[in-house]
């Protein structure tokens, strides 16, 4: 693209071409069907003190926009000489790796065809009070250019489906979800086996499991939730705008602080395939692998190009916005712990009592966190025994990463394919998590 860009200011302009699909079932009653493909753009202008935004739905505009934007600054014949101008982009690229495998290029009648197959799984069994089935996919294209010269053009693809079940026997009830995410629709396939075990394994919690006697456990954690610890009570405090301004948070934080055990390693990375994959942020600065913490020690913080020059660091590819309606801010891509030298036999089998976490509804926190498990079993004599119903487990971020004891080697990687994370105004944003099973000592069950 030619865009003329105004001296003494910086420019930067971002287009999504996007394709998506929304399909929902409540029982086998068509809810929702949504089909949407449009092109817009966000352009910023920056003068060294303050940044102006406009977005648009009409691409022909768009020079116009810049040149609005450009009469509300100032100009700023200084601005090449400012810490933050080093970190906007000058890459150029063109990274497009889902061609001849974008779901646009499925029929809605397949995307149907696959949630009807799914309902003979579900409508008999006598527990299913309510289900609802979703299916989803997105396909973007991005463009990206600024006024230092970069020219970037990459491709984002995410699809899947998710179950929601709600399970009753009496005054008995069970939330709980089944969900597959993937890049490619041919791969949404060969789930029946594990639905029908988490269907079973629903059934077994729903009429047999007992409420947790409260207190303080060894727990053992499933992949999907040291996934979710990760982003939810880790990650969040790894974006560095939280530090900017903050010297206490900046103090507690402090890179090379030790802050777990030696085996313990954090890992933020764009450039893991998946819901995460994020090749280059939306400030055309390239994805980075962040150790966040490496062996026990903080490493690392996630950047975009503003927090960067602000805590003197380097930028780490991690400037995101939800759509082109917003500002890019810093964000996730994909972040997991990684995996360890342990089986998961011996994590578990070296306990005489303990639980055993293996799916949660949510997670949240910052310095504090909770997680709201849904499925969870006492450890008994080194072997899962009795299902039990838990209603939170919390604790300190910091000893709680201090209190991981056992790190397995069974890594994997994962995704919510409805939802996604959340932060200031923007949420619904696509990331991966993962992590291996995980054992921690002295954990707030209840």
């Amino acid at each position: 693209m030619n865009y003329v860009f105004p001296e003494n200011f910086y420019t930067d302009v971002r287009i999504e071409h996007l394709y998506s699909t929304r399909v929902v079932y409540t029982f086998e009653e068509l809810d929702e069907c949504k089909v949407r493909e449009f092109s817009a753009a966000f352009i910023r202008v920056y003068d060294g003190t303050c940044w102006y935004y406009a977005s648009t739905s009409d691409l022909n505009s768009i020079q116009t926009e810049i040149n609005a934007l450009a009469k509300l600054a100032t100009k700023n014949p200084h601005l090449l000489e400012m810490p933050i101008y080093n970190n906007f982009s000058s890459l150029k690229e063109k990274k497009i790796v889902f061609r001849g495998k974008e779901v646009s290029k499925v029929g809605l009648d397949d995307k149907i065809s696959l949630l009807r197959s799914i309902m003979p799984l579900l409508k008999d069994n006598k527990y299913l009070k309510l289900w609802t089935l979703t299916y989803l996919d997105e396909y973007k294209i991005k463009e990206f250019y600024n006024s230092k010269g970069a020219d970037l053009t990459w491709d984002f693809q995410r699809t899947g489906f998710s179950i929601r079940m709600r399970m009753a026997e009496g005054e008995r009830q069970l939330q709980e979800s089944f969900q597959l995410g993937k890049t490619n629709f041919l791969e949404l396939r060969d789930f029946e086996k594990d639905l029908a075990e988490k269907i079973n394994e629903c059934e077994k919690h729903l009429l047999e499991s007992e409420a947790v006697l409260p207190g303080t456990y060894t727990v053992v954690l499933a992949p999907l939730v040291t996934g979710v610890f990760a982003h939810e009570c880790f990650g969040h405090k790894s974006e560095s705008d939280f530090m900017v301004g903050d010297e206490e948070t900046k103090k507690e934080w402090a890179l090379g602080k030790k802050i777990g055990s030696a085996n313990l390693s954090i890992i933020e990375t764009g450039l893991e395939p998946g819901s995460g994959y994020v090749p280059f942020d939306d400030e055309g600065n390239a994805a980075t692998k962040t150790y966040v913490i490496k062996n026990g020690i903080l490493s690392g913080r996630l950047h975009h190009g503003g927090s960067a020059a602000d805590l003197e660091e380097e930028v780490t590819g991690n400037a995101r916005a939800i759509d082109f309606e917003f500002e890019p801010i810093v964000r996730m891509t994909t972040t997991y712990i990684d995996g360890g030298n342990q089986t998961v036999d011996e994590l578990i089998g070296g306990l005489k009592s303990g639980i055993y976490v293996k799916n949660i509804m949510h997670g949240s926190g910052m310095s504090t966190f909770t997680l709201a498990p849904t499925i969870a079993y006492y450890i008994k004599d080194g072997k899962i025994d009795k299902p039990i119903r838990i209603s939170v487990v919390s604790g300190n971020v910091f000893e709680t990463l201090e209190n991981i004891d056992g790190i397995a080697d069974d890594l994997e990687m994962t995704a919510f394919v409805t939802g996604g994370c959340g932060k200031m105004d923007q949420a619904g944003l696509a990331v991966g998590f993962g992590g291996p099973h995980i054992r921690v000592k002295n954990m707030q069950v209840q």
